[in-house]
């Protein structure tokens, strides 16, 4: 029992002192490992992967005639890029919102990419 307490003294604590982006990154982080997602540190290219995060930003980027659309998903850990070719707009993609994606992953300018990953939005609890 004695332990206990004292887990939750310091858990009470981490929090009063801890920013609110680390808090917020520890809660993204938690929810994801809970829903059965991988950590985005800790995937690796070429592996077929499911991460779980929020968008923290959506933009059109056209490349040539080949619009794409470009999202950056956090999930507390670590940002992927989920890209998907020939798109303009998806409704429900759009920053601050919560989605669980599957697909490969790649590397693309030092950074992890999904490319026309699959998706699913997830509600707010």
């Amino acid at each position: 029992m004695a332990s206990t307490g004292g887990g939750y003294w310091r858990r009470l604590v981490r929090r009063l002192t801890s920013d609110v982006a680390e808090l917020d990154a520890d809660d993204l982080s938690r929810k994801a490992e809970a829903d059965g997602a991988q950590k985005a540190c800790d995937c690796r290219s070429g592996e077929e992967v499911t991460v779980l995060g929020r968008l923290r930003s959506v933009e059109l980027c056209p490349r040539d005639a080949a619009a794409t659309l470009e999202a950056e998903l956090y999930d507390g850990t670590e940002g992927v890029t989920l890209v998907w070719l020939g798109r303009r707009r998806i409704p429900g993609i759009e920053p601050g919102r919560t989605i669980k994606a599957r697909g490969r992953i790649a590397v693309r300018d030092g950074r992890k990419v999904l490319y026309n990953p699959y998706y699913e939005l997830q509600t707010t609890s």
